[in-house]
């Protein structure tokens, strides 16, 4: 099997297909899966940065708490966002020549 295209090239370039960047919810969604992953690493940072280990802490627990980390990154990106995937997704906007809040053309309502 020949996997085609800049993905497949042997070079292991990355694509240059800009086509979803012109389709606001697809910025919004890339905004937005952007600060879940920022605020995902921030709080395994955090984490990170104990000063000794639990008398009970095991393998299972800290994947458990890494699971419940990531649902909570999410949850964050969507209901509390800190803003930095809204000010990606205005600066992909503004690199596409589209504006992520801008009405769509030939909209008359006001």
């Amino acid at each position: 099997m020949t996997v085609t295209g800049p993905i497949g090239s042997p070079s292991g370039g990355v694509s240059t297909d800009t086509s979803r960047l012109a389709s606001k919810e697809n910025l919004e969604a890339a905004g937005q899966r952007f600060e879940a992953i920022f605020v995902g690493m921030m709080l395994k940072s955090m984490r990170a940065a104990k000063l000794g280990d639990g008398l009970f802490d095991s393998k299972a627990q800290e994947q458990f708490r890494d699971m419940q980390d990531d649902k909570l990154a999410q949850s964050m990106a969507v209901h509390a966002p800190i803003g930095i995937g809204k000010a990606m997704t205005e600066f992909l906007a503004r690199a596409a020549g589209t504006e992520p809040s801008a009405k769509p053309e030939g909209s008359t309502t006001s």
